[in-house]
Protein backbone atom coordinates (compact mmCIF):
# COMPACT_ATOMS: atom_id res chain seq x y z
CA UNK A 1 0.00 0.00 0.00
CA UNK A 2 2.59 2.27 0.74
CA UNK A 3 4.55 1.29 -2.71
CA UNK A 4 1.12 2.56 -4.52
CA UNK A 5 1.15 5.40 -2.34
CA UNK A 6 4.15 6.38 -3.43
CA UNK A 7 4.05 5.36 -6.97
CA UNK A 8 0.73 7.44 -7.80
CA UNK A 9 2.96 10.83 -7.26
CA UNK A 10 5.77 9.68 -8.90
CA UNK A 11 3.51 8.94 -12.22
CA UNK A 12 1.46 12.15 -11.85
CA UNK A 13 4.76 14.32 -11.35
CA UNK A 14 6.19 12.63 -14.44
CA UNK A 15 3.44 12.71 -16.60
CA UNK A 16 3.65 16.33 -15.67
CA UNK A 17 7.26 16.68 -16.40
CA UNK A 18 6.47 14.89 -20.06
CA UNK A 19 3.82 17.60 -20.33
CA UNK A 20 6.37 20.06 -19.90
CA UNK A 21 8.69 19.18 -22.59
CA UNK A 22 8.23 20.45 -25.94
CA UNK A 23 10.31 20.36 -28.97
CA UNK A 24 10.53 22.44 -31.86
CA UNK A 25 11.54 22.06 -35.04
CA UNK A 26 14.25 24.43 -37.12
CA UNK A 27 11.00 26.16 -38.74
CA UNK A 28 9.18 26.64 -35.67
CA UNK A 29 9.10 29.17 -32.54
CA UNK A 30 7.04 29.19 -29.08
CA UNK A 31 5.37 32.15 -27.82
CA UNK A 32 5.04 31.80 -24.16
CA UNK A 33 2.87 33.06 -21.91
CA UNK A 34 3.56 33.55 -18.24
CA UNK A 35 0.01 33.83 -16.05
CA UNK A 36 -1.71 35.45 -18.90
CA UNK A 37 1.59 38.25 -20.07
CA UNK A 38 3.76 37.53 -22.87
CA UNK A 39 7.03 36.15 -21.48
CA UNK A 40 9.39 35.21 -24.17
CA UNK A 41 9.91 34.15 -27.72
CA UNK A 42 11.72 30.20 -27.49
CA UNK A 43 12.68 27.76 -30.15
CA UNK A 44 14.02 25.55 -31.83
CA UNK A 45 14.48 22.52 -29.95
CA UNK A 46 13.75 21.56 -26.43
CA UNK A 47 11.89 23.63 -24.19
CA UNK A 48 10.10 23.47 -21.06
CA UNK A 49 6.69 25.06 -20.09
CA UNK A 50 5.36 24.50 -17.33
CA UNK A 51 1.79 23.65 -17.21
CA UNK A 52 -1.04 25.39 -15.75
CA UNK A 53 1.38 28.78 -15.51
CA UNK A 54 3.02 29.24 -18.84
CA UNK A 55 1.46 28.87 -22.04
CA UNK A 56 3.21 28.42 -25.50
CA UNK A 57 1.73 29.27 -29.35
CA UNK A 58 3.32 27.48 -32.21
CA UNK A 59 4.37 30.01 -35.26
CA UNK A 60 5.48 28.59 -38.48
CA UNK A 61 8.49 30.75 -39.99
CA UNK A 62 7.91 29.01 -43.54
CA UNK A 63 6.88 30.99 -46.75
CA UNK A 64 3.00 30.24 -46.52
CA UNK A 65 1.04 29.90 -50.07
CA UNK A 66 -2.28 31.40 -49.80
CA UNK A 67 -4.67 31.44 -52.30
CA UNK A 68 -6.83 34.72 -53.15
CA UNK A 69 -10.35 33.47 -53.56
CA UNK A 70 -11.74 34.97 -57.01
CA UNK A 71 -12.82 38.90 -57.32
CA UNK A 72 -15.33 40.22 -58.99
CA UNK A 73 -13.64 43.59 -59.88
CA UNK A 74 -15.05 46.46 -62.15
CA UNK A 75 -11.90 48.45 -63.99
CA UNK A 76 -12.10 52.11 -64.54
CA UNK A 77 -13.70 51.82 -68.10
CA UNK A 78 -16.58 50.11 -66.28
CA UNK A 79 -15.67 46.31 -67.26
CA UNK A 80 -15.99 43.37 -64.90
CA UNK A 81 -13.72 41.11 -64.50
CA UNK A 82 -12.98 38.01 -62.40
CA UNK A 83 -9.46 38.13 -61.10
CA UNK A 84 -7.80 35.54 -58.94
CA UNK A 85 -4.24 35.83 -57.11
CA UNK A 86 -1.91 34.06 -54.75
CA UNK A 87 0.18 35.54 -51.99
CA UNK A 88 3.14 34.26 -50.40
CA UNK A 89 4.26 35.29 -47.18
CA UNK A 90 6.27 34.65 -43.91
CA UNK A 91 6.10 35.54 -40.44
CA UNK A 92 9.39 37.39 -39.32
CA UNK A 93 8.14 38.49 -35.53
CA UNK A 94 6.09 36.15 -33.78
CA UNK A 95 5.21 37.60 -30.75
CA UNK A 96 3.81 40.30 -33.16
CA UNK A 97 2.19 37.69 -35.35
CA UNK A 98 0.49 36.55 -32.19
CA UNK A 99 -0.39 39.42 -30.18
CA UNK A 100 -1.44 41.84 -32.52
CA UNK A 101 -3.68 40.70 -34.48
CA UNK A 102 -6.12 37.28 -33.45
CA UNK A 103 -4.93 35.49 -36.77
CA UNK A 104 -2.78 36.28 -39.05
CA UNK A 105 -3.32 33.99 -41.66
CA UNK A 106 -7.39 35.21 -41.81
CA UNK A 107 -6.50 38.82 -41.71
CA UNK A 108 -3.54 38.76 -44.21
CA UNK A 109 -6.60 36.82 -46.63
CA UNK A 110 -9.19 39.47 -46.04
CA UNK A 111 -6.22 42.41 -46.75
CA UNK A 112 -5.06 40.82 -50.20
CA UNK A 113 -8.60 40.38 -51.60
CA UNK A 114 -9.78 44.09 -50.34
CA UNK A 115 -6.41 45.75 -52.12
CA UNK A 116 -6.34 43.58 -55.27
CA UNK A 117 -9.87 44.87 -55.51
CA UNK A 118 -9.13 47.99 -54.55
CA UNK A 119 -5.74 48.31 -56.98
CA UNK A 120 -7.09 47.27 -60.09
CA UNK A 121 -10.05 49.15 -60.06
CA UNK A 122 -7.97 52.37 -60.39
CA UNK A 123 -6.93 50.51 -63.72
CA UNK A 124 -8.36 49.91 -66.94
CA UNK A 125 -8.68 46.46 -68.57
CA UNK A 126 -5.74 47.05 -70.98
CA UNK A 127 -3.73 48.20 -68.55
CA UNK A 128 -4.34 45.00 -66.40
CA UNK A 129 -3.68 42.79 -69.27
CA UNK A 130 -0.54 44.16 -70.43
CA UNK A 131 1.33 45.96 -66.78
CA UNK A 132 0.41 42.51 -65.05
CA UNK A 133 4.18 42.51 -63.21
CA UNK A 134 3.61 46.64 -62.03
CA UNK A 135 0.07 45.71 -60.73
CA UNK A 136 1.82 42.70 -58.85
CA UNK A 137 4.77 44.95 -57.51
CA UNK A 138 1.65 47.73 -56.27
CA UNK A 139 -0.39 45.23 -54.63
CA UNK A 140 2.70 43.41 -52.96
CA UNK A 141 3.83 46.67 -51.36
CA UNK A 142 0.21 48.12 -50.12
CA UNK A 143 -0.21 44.41 -48.78
CA UNK A 144 3.24 44.51 -46.88
CA UNK A 145 3.38 48.08 -45.58
CA UNK A 146 -0.08 46.95 -43.55
CA UNK A 147 0.88 43.92 -42.71
CA UNK A 148 4.25 44.68 -41.22
CA UNK A 149 2.24 45.76 -37.97
CA UNK A 150 1.70 42.02 -37.51
CA UNK A 151 5.07 41.01 -38.08
CA UNK A 152 4.23 39.71 -41.37
CA UNK A 153 6.35 40.01 -44.29
CA UNK A 154 4.74 39.64 -48.15
CA UNK A 155 7.68 37.95 -50.21
CA UNK A 156 5.70 37.87 -53.67
CA UNK A 157 1.87 38.65 -55.32
CA UNK A 158 0.79 37.08 -58.41
CA UNK A 159 -2.03 37.69 -60.46
CA UNK A 160 -3.17 34.28 -61.60
CA UNK A 161 -5.99 34.67 -64.20
CA UNK A 162 -8.09 37.88 -65.23
CA UNK A 163 -11.07 36.24 -66.56
CA UNK A 164 -13.68 37.76 -69.02
CA UNK A 165 -17.43 37.21 -69.68
CA UNK A 166 -17.62 35.92 -73.40
CA UNK A 167 -18.87 38.63 -75.04
CA UNK A 168 -16.10 41.25 -73.56
CA UNK A 169 -13.80 38.17 -75.14
CA UNK A 170 -15.63 38.60 -78.61
CA UNK A 171 -15.03 42.21 -78.66
CA UNK A 172 -11.79 42.34 -77.82
CA UNK A 173 -11.24 40.18 -80.61
CA UNK A 174 -13.05 42.03 -83.09
CA UNK A 175 -10.96 45.17 -82.02
CA UNK A 176 -8.28 43.33 -81.96
CA UNK A 177 -9.01 42.03 -86.13
CA UNK A 178 -9.81 45.22 -86.70
CA UNK A 179 -6.19 46.50 -85.35
CA UNK A 180 -4.69 43.84 -87.68
CA UNK A 181 -6.88 45.24 -90.36
CA UNK A 182 -5.63 48.42 -89.72
CA UNK A 183 -1.70 47.98 -89.35
CA UNK A 184 -2.02 45.77 -93.18
CA UNK A 185 -3.74 49.16 -94.87
CA UNK A 186 -0.76 51.26 -93.44
CA UNK A 187 1.72 49.00 -94.84
CA UNK A 188 0.33 48.66 -98.00
CA UNK A 189 -0.18 52.38 -98.60
CA UNK A 190 3.31 52.88 -96.70
CA UNK A 191 4.52 50.17 -99.62
CA UNK A 192 2.33 52.03 -102.74
CA UNK A 193 4.28 55.38 -101.21
CA UNK A 194 7.73 53.79 -101.49
CA UNK A 195 7.25 52.55 -104.59
CA UNK A 196 5.79 55.87 -106.10
CA UNK A 197 8.76 57.67 -105.27
CA UNK A 198 10.91 55.09 -106.72
CA UNK A 199 9.36 55.54 -109.90
CA UNK A 200 9.37 58.62 -110.21
CA UNK A 201 13.39 58.85 -109.51
CA UNK A 202 13.91 55.99 -112.48
CA UNK A 203 11.20 58.48 -114.70
CA UNK A 204 13.49 61.10 -113.96
CA UNK A 205 16.77 59.53 -114.91
CA UNK A 206 15.13 58.35 -118.05
CA UNK A 207 14.11 61.66 -119.02
CA UNK A 208 17.59 63.07 -118.38
CA UNK A 209 19.44 60.24 -119.96
CA UNK A 210 17.56 59.20 -123.76
CA UNK A 211 20.08 56.30 -123.97
CA UNK A 212 18.68 55.02 -120.97
CA UNK A 213 15.23 54.36 -122.59
CA UNK A 214 16.93 52.63 -125.64
CA UNK A 215 18.62 50.38 -122.77
CA UNK A 216 15.34 50.03 -121.70
CA UNK A 217 13.41 49.44 -124.62
CA UNK A 218 15.98 46.84 -126.07
CA UNK A 219 15.59 44.92 -121.94
CA UNK A 220 11.76 44.85 -122.83
CA UNK A 221 12.25 43.29 -126.31
CA UNK A 222 14.76 40.60 -125.15
CA UNK A 223 11.69 39.62 -122.34
CA UNK A 224 9.14 39.08 -125.00
CA UNK A 225 11.27 36.80 -127.18
CA UNK A 226 11.33 34.66 -123.96
CA UNK A 227 7.92 34.23 -123.78
CA UNK A 228 5.87 31.46 -125.69
CA UNK A 229 3.07 34.21 -127.35
CA UNK A 230 1.88 33.96 -130.31
CA UNK A 231 1.43 38.06 -130.34
CA UNK A 232 4.30 40.48 -129.70
CA UNK A 233 4.05 44.03 -129.39
CA UNK A 234 6.60 46.23 -130.16
CA UNK A 235 6.01 49.85 -128.52
CA UNK A 236 7.85 52.53 -130.73
CA UNK A 237 9.16 55.67 -129.31
CA UNK A 238 7.32 59.10 -129.26
CA UNK A 239 9.68 61.22 -131.20
CA UNK A 240 10.22 57.74 -134.26
CA UNK A 241 6.22 58.54 -134.35
CA UNK A 242 6.14 62.19 -134.93
CA UNK A 243 8.81 62.34 -137.25
CA UNK A 244 6.85 59.72 -139.63
CA UNK A 245 3.43 61.76 -139.22
CA UNK A 246 5.41 64.64 -140.40
CA UNK A 247 6.74 63.07 -143.61
CA UNK A 248 3.50 61.95 -144.37
CA UNK A 249 2.35 65.22 -144.24
CA UNK A 250 5.09 66.76 -146.57
CA UNK A 251 4.13 64.04 -148.74
CA UNK A 252 0.30 65.65 -149.55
Amino acid sequence: MILFDMFVPLLILGGLLLSAVKILPEYERGVIFFLGRFQKVKGPGMILVIPGIQKMVRVDLRVITMDVPPQDVISRDNVTVHVSAVLYFRVVDPERAIIQVENYYMATSQLAQTTLRSVLGQHELDEMLSEREKLNRDIQDIIDEQTSAWGIKVTNVEIKHIDLDESMVRAIARQAEAERERRAKVIHAEGELQASQKLREAADVIAGNPQALQLRYLQTLSDISTENSSTVIFPVPIDLVEAFQKRMGGEK
